[in-house]
């Protein structure tokens, strides 16, 4: 039977596509709209307002009136941990809505975000607990004097004002957690732009923020695509800062844009990460199925952090590859709100063109098909499906190698020794994540020292919202997380005071 969201459509009954500003929903000044089409079926999900760049403006304008005229920067500890823990209880409550919610906007499957932590609202809701517990620390320093005499020589973290938070549309519940938590802890005002590919969900969740408690102007929300929402927030002279994950084009844009105001910038936009596997792994299978795992399952390979390549010891490759195409045929697609379905299609059509094309190119860059590489059809036809791929034999070099695909892509590349394992890992204009899966300790933690990147998981793989997340060299500017995120939303002021009657 073909497939179809009509009856989910129906039954979540998703509101209107609405503009949050000032503490108010609406349409945009100018009445456009864009339609979301569901990703596995092609059918009309709902429309979604376009911010037109006056609607940014007041958008922009309502943030700077909270934050330079309200007592919201000044709120004292208590009242502020009481509202960031009560947005982490509402977010549990509704978990089950949000899932759903989700299935409709970006078909990740309901089963596998219930299940996965770094795609769960509970995650989201940890973000906002583990943020809470900031509030009461935000402290600076008193130093001595450096030329001695009677002062006082301190330091202030102060919230840096009104942040443009930009969102991509493959991991809502995190994203708009790791973004909006320390900017509400830190006093900071918010305009929130999500991906018009995922809008709908990011509604959901501010609606809830509101009923939390968040002031009137503090939180604002403006919809459409990156022309021309996007174009006007990122340019926007009234903005203090912009944090935005998603391309690494994007991202380009946004540091020329930033150029002419000092425009502070947090950008996480992607990776090529590797997963290495020993001859000396505990186990190859399990590290063959964590690795396909995460290219296939949930996103179907459209995460940043995902480790798309495998360095495998020359030893162990046969073996590798053997129980990855083992588990890449056991994922299932189809309906979302299936609980036996694990994983999603692709964004939109222009991502599967996109994912379809490398796919050629490995072909005919010599690379060894080792399964997939096919779009479903049949029931599937409506969606973006593609199978999970895997490509053998592959040239480090390559195109395969060296490009983020953003799809259900391995791309399996043999090594013979440490030194040569490294060379490759760091062979990249990326880094942002990187596995390692050695029975040796020591071998381990040699390997986290010497790759070049922002996040290096040992036998594993694992979110935590204390730590820091981001990448080195391409990859972005900044971190989010922990200690992180207070310092990106806060700017140090020094403050020197005499004591006496000495001239400082």
């Amino acid at each position: 039977m073909t497939l179809t969201m009509r009856s989910h459509l129906e039954d979540v009954g998703l509101k209107p596509g609405l503009l949050y500003i000032d503490g108010e929903w609406g349409g945009a000044v100018d009445g456009a709209t864009w339609t979301h089409h569901h990703p596995a079926t092609g059918e009309e999900v709902a429309d979604l307002a376009v911010a037109s760049a006056s609607d940014v403006d007041s958008a922009v304008a309502a943030a700077r009136r909270a934050f330079d005229e309200s007592d919201w920067a000044g709120w004292r500890a208590q009242r502020r941990i009481a509202l960031l823990r009560r947005c982490g209880a509402l977010l549990r409550e509704h978990a089950d809505e949000l899932r759903a919610v989700q299935a409709l906007d970006n078909s990740v499957p309901v089963g596998f975000g219930a299940g996965v932590y770094a795609v769960s609202v509970e995650v989201a809701a940890d973000v906002f607990d583990h943020h809470a517990g900031w509030v009461d620390k935000l402290g600076g320093e008193t130093l001595a004097p450096y030329q001695g005499g009677d002062h006082l020589a301190m330091t202030f973290r102060e919230p840096i004002g009104v942040v443009a938070a930009i969102l991509p549309w493959n991991a809502p519940f995190l994203l708009l957690a790791q973004k909006v938590a320390p900017a509400l802890a830190t006093g900071c005002t918010v305009v929130l732009k999500p991906s018009e590919y995922c809008t709908f969900t990011v509604l959901r969740m501010v609606e809830l923020l509101e009923s939390a408690g968040v002031p009137k102007g503090v939180l604002n929300v403006v919809t459409g695509p990156g022309d021309p929402t996007g174009e006007r927030l990122i340019t926007h002279p009234d903005v203090d800062k912009i944090s935005f994950t998603g391309s690494r084009a994007v991202g380009s844009r946004i540091v020329e844009a930033s150029a002419s105001t000092m425009t502070r910038v947090s950008l996480e936009l992607g990776g090529k990460s590797p997963a290495v596997v020993f001859d000396d792994a505990a186990d190859v299978g399990l590290a063959a199925a964590t690795t396909i795992g995460a290219v296939t399952l949930g996103l179907s390979g459209q995460a940043c952090v995902a480790n798309t390549r495998a360095l495998v010891h020359r030893s162990v490759y046969d073996e590798f590859l053997a129980a990855a195409e083992g588990m890449a045929g056991m994922v299932s697609y189809g309906d979302p709100f299936d609980p036996a379905v694990m994983s999603a299609p692709l964004i939109n059509g222009r991502q599967l063109d996109r994912v379809l094309g490398y796919i050629d190119k490995g072909t005919a860059e010599g690379a060894r098909l080792v399964t997939g590489g096919e779009r479903l059809g049949g029931d599937y036809a409506g969606g973006n499906f593609v199978a999970p791929t895997i490509f053998a034999d592959v040239d480090n070099s390559s195109t395969l190698a060296q490009e983020e695909i953003f799809g259900p892509v391995l791309a399996v590349v043999p090594f013979d020794d440490e030194d040569e394992a490294v060379a490759m890992a760091n062979d990249t204009e990326y880094g942002l994540g990187a596995s390692v899966f050695s029975a040796d300790a020591q071998r381990t933690f040699r390997m986290a020292r010497r790759i070049r990147a922002g996040t290096v998981c040992l036998n594993g793989f694992q979110i935590e919202p204390h730590l820091p997340f981001g990448g080195f060299k391409q990859s972005g500017l900044g971190r989010e997380g922990g200690r992180s995120s207070i310092e990106a939303y806060t700017e140090l002021k020094t403050v020197l005071m005499p004591l006496g009657d000495e001239m400082m």
